[in-house]
């Protein structure tokens, strides 16, 4: 144990939006925790494991335990003071508010999310936050999930990527996370008891991935389970994911956390590895402890591990002393200004019409309310009452600083689902004779939110009748989009020139795009999920949200871009497009093979060269496919990515790694990771429909001899390396050996299961000696 000699300031809060500073330092002893295990009682310890309000942990003041503060995150801190609610109804402090998940993940830029997650550790210091409850990693199964603006991607490695990046920022600070919400947590509608089926290998390769990587690459001192089910079991009662494979598969040693709400039966919960319930349940939950303890149910033992969780994380909180207990509010919105430019995607730029020239050129009409009153955030926990807010058209105006005239028409009420023919007509006329038009429109709030899910895909109809009648007058027409979940383009993206996806920017949103749209900084954001062109073509059609309490994945491992992609489906824009106000070439794609077998490591380098006349930054895309696979595997997968910020007219060298996992996928029958040899395609590129260069390499792979069973098939038999030609010198060349050797026939009758064929007439094998066989070959493969 440390020795108990720490120190930490107590914090303080001063006005919104300017510098904290430390507190006069207090004495603070660390926890010897074995000795409080032995001191505490019973009771004690089962109130240990559940909250004591809506946000802290419960102290035990005879023994110096103090209570730490969860609170909500992750694009910002949600703290909320006493009496506070989860669901984003009241206020919190001033906070600095990032762009949420879907448009930092645009950026693909994990350097960048790690400086993100240190600025919201450094003020959940400030505000004596001990956990911040994010980032949210759980996959883009559906347009429609009322909560993807606070998710990542469509895709697990991405999604991996940019939260261990957010983890390990916000936890060298001294703040932890809680990683949610694991697991399968795809969808709002009844979220809290809806039954996620999936199978065994699409749950391995789509929807767990981004969680191992974050807890065995950065080490989270928390994971919050999920409301739902997987497969008829809350997430919170199920021992196989919370205990087998989160503790012992993947070495999770922190503490896994409720969802706010989500426990149904405690004793279940603890059994399976839940430490702490959160909020407080009045109660009820020591109750249910202490009741399964007195009949058996559960030991103290299963209290001591769970308590120990607890007062660790109380441990970690309180020692991280007084690092990081300012921040600076105006270098936060800087930081969060960057963030909103570098997850910005340009979707189209016909003609070149952006950028715009902030000095020289006529009249820009600025139309839509949301220039003037921006949406920067979702709503529901994850609400920021943020520090200050930018609008585009101040810092339109701003930019161009009267060298040019910038004109605005509101042209809609934002939470209107009718046309105000007043507006309309005001846009009509400050579009006509205007050198460019920019059309900021969006999602309204009720569109999108934690709660619930969205039931269309659209803009509002008469937002798209605004544009129409805009263009209409003035056909050099700029679209910028405010939403945190995609929208459908093809009703109307023909009439603009150029479409911005700004996503919800967060705080400084405004400038960011007045950056943008003025050519002060050039986009490099990629689309982190795929534009579809139309609902109808989401692979989870007809199963989302479900029925009856069940939700059935049917779609399986095609999610996203893998389902696009492996149906050679058009698309609007595909996972990973994202153009820039210059170009870029590759070149020279080299590859080597450093190591082969069940563990093969590969190294990618293809050389980038900017070929326009202006800095940017290209973000390089590694697909891998598999030729050869004997079993249903995508078109193609993303297994890594790299971003380079080249000046006009250079060139670098870019290499990227490949490990085992880019070409494994989970094998049922041997329930293990298992890379099949055979031949492999690399695919380097600018998006997943944009391949600039690819080749083919062979691997090795796994010795995959499968375990025989009696009842495996003819087939499995005759391709085992050992079994195989046992069996082809019991049967012959004669009977059923030239039957099963038939090109044609033959496939049927090895399919059979070899315990079948043996009570066939005149079959040279019986049972018993079929029985025999699989002991042996079992023990030789052992």
């Amino acid at each position: 144990m440390p020795e108990p000699s720490v120190t930490t300031p107590q914090a303080t809060t001063t006005d919104p939006g300017r510098t904290r500073t430390p507190a006069p330092k207090a004495l603070v002893t660390r926890l010897d925790i074995p000795a409080l295990i032995a001191r505490l009682t019973l009771e004690e310890k089962a109130e240990l494991l559940d909250g004591s309000d809506f946000w802290h942990t419960q102290p035990v003041e005879r023994l110096g335990i103090p209570a730490i503060m969860l609170s909500d995150g992750p694009h910002g801190l949600r703290k909320q003071q006493e009496g506070g609610d989860h669901l984003g109804l009241l206020d919190s402090v001033p906070a600095t508010c990032f762009p949420p998940a879907a448009g930092l993940a645009s950026s693909w830029d994990t350097s960048l999310l790690t400086r993100v997650g240190e600025a919201i550790g450094r003020e959940c210091r400030a505000e004596r936050v001990a956990v911040v409850l994010g980032p949210g990693i759980n996959m883009k199964r559906s347009p429609l999930c009322g909560r993807n603006f606070e998710y990542y991607s469509e895709d697990p490695a991405l999604a991996g990527a940019l939260g261990t990046a957010f983890t390990h920022g916000v936890q060298s600070q001294g703040v932890g996370v809680s990683v949610k919400h694991y697991a399968a947590n795809n969808q709002e509608t009844e979220r809290m008891t809806v039954s996620a089926e999936v199978d065994e290998r699409t749950l391995r390769e789509i929807y767990l991935p981004a969680f191992e990587t974050v807890v065995t690459e950065a080490r989270p001192w928390t994971v919050m389970s999920s409301y739902n089910k997987i497969n008829g079991t809350y997430v919170a009662e199920s021992r196989a994911l919370v205990t087998e494979i989160l503790r012992e598969e993947w070495g999770f040693d922190g503490l896994v956390v409720s969802d706010w709400g989500g426990i149904s039966h405690r004793a279940r919960t603890l059994t399976a590895g839940v430490d702490l319930e959160m909020p407080s349940s009045g109660g009820t939950g020591t109750r249910d402890i202490l009741t399964a303890v007195r009949s058996g149910e559960l030991t103290e033992d299963d209290l001591d591990r769970a308590v120990t969780r607890v007062l660790t994380l109380v441990d970690r909180a309180e020692a991280a002393g007084d690092a990081g207990r300012t921040f600076d509010a105006e270098a936060h919105h800087r930081l969060a200004r960057e963030a909103a430019v570098a997850g910005a995607v340009l979707l189209k730029n016909d003609q070149g019409i952006l950028p715009l020239n902030p000095a020289d050129g006529g009249r820009i009409a600025v139309i839509g309310e949301f220039a003037r009153t921006p949406r920067f955030q979702g709503a529901g926990s994850s609400q920021v009452n943020p520090t200050r807010v930018d609008s585009a058209l101040d810092a339109l105006r701003t930019a161009v600083d009267g060298r040019r005239e910038v004109a605005f028409a509101p042209g809609f009420v934002v939470e209107s689902e009718a046309a105000d023919p007043a507006l309309v007509a005001e846009a009509v006329r400050t579009a006509e004779g205007a050198d460019a038009v920019v059309l900021f429109l969006g999602l309204p709030p009720s569109y999108e939110s934690e709660g619930y899910d969205r039931t269309h895909m659209d803009l509002p109809a008469h937002q798209i009748d605004l544009l129409n009648a805009v263009a209409e007058v003035n056909p050099r027409l700029v679209v910028v989009l405010t939403n945190g979940s995609v929208v459908r383009l093809t009703p109307w993206q023909d009439r603009a020139q150029a479409v911005l996806e700004g996503w919800l920017s967060g705080q400084a949103g405004g400038s960011a795009i007045a950056d943008l749209l003025l050519g002060a900084a050039t986009p490099s954001g990629k689309l982190a999920e795929t534009i579809p062109l139309r609902l109808e073509d989401n692979p989870a059609l007809g199963n989302f949200p479900g029925a009856f309490g069940r939700v059935h994945y049917g779609e399986g491992l095609l999610i996203g871009y893998r389902w696009y992609d492996t149906r050679q489906m058009a698309v609007a824009y595909p996972f990973g497009h994202g153009l820039s106000y210059t170009t870029f070439a590759y070149d020279d794609l080299e590859v080597l093979i450093r190591s082969d077998g069940a563990e093969p490591q590969v190294d990618i380098t293809v050389t980038v060269t900017n070929t326009g006349d202006r800095p940017g930054t290209e973000t390089v895309q590694v697909y891998v496919t598999d030729h050869e696979s004997t079993v249903s595997r995508p078109a193609q997968e993303l297994r890594a990515f790299a971003r380079v910020t080249l000046e006009p007219g250079e060139s670098r060298p870019v290499t990227l790694s490949l490990g085992k996992r880019a070409f494994a996928f989970w094998n049922e029958a041997l329930n293990r990771w298992a890379v099949e040899g055979g031949s492999f395609g690399l695919r380097v590129g600018a998006s997943s429909r944009d391949i600039r260069l690819e080749t083919t390499i062979g691997l090795t792979g796994d010795d995959l001899v499968l375990p025989l069973r009696s009842d495996s098939s003819a087939e499995e038999w005759l391709s085992h390396s050992e079994a195989g030609p046992w069996l082809r010198a019991a049967i012959g060349d004669e009977g059923f050996g030239a039957i099963m050797a038939d090109p044609h026939n033959g496939q049927m009758i090895r399919a059979i299961p070899l315990q079948r064929l043996s009570r066939f007439p005149g079959f040279p094998l019986s049972e018993e000696q079929i029985d025999e066989a699989v002991t042996r070959f079992a023990a030789a493969a052992s």
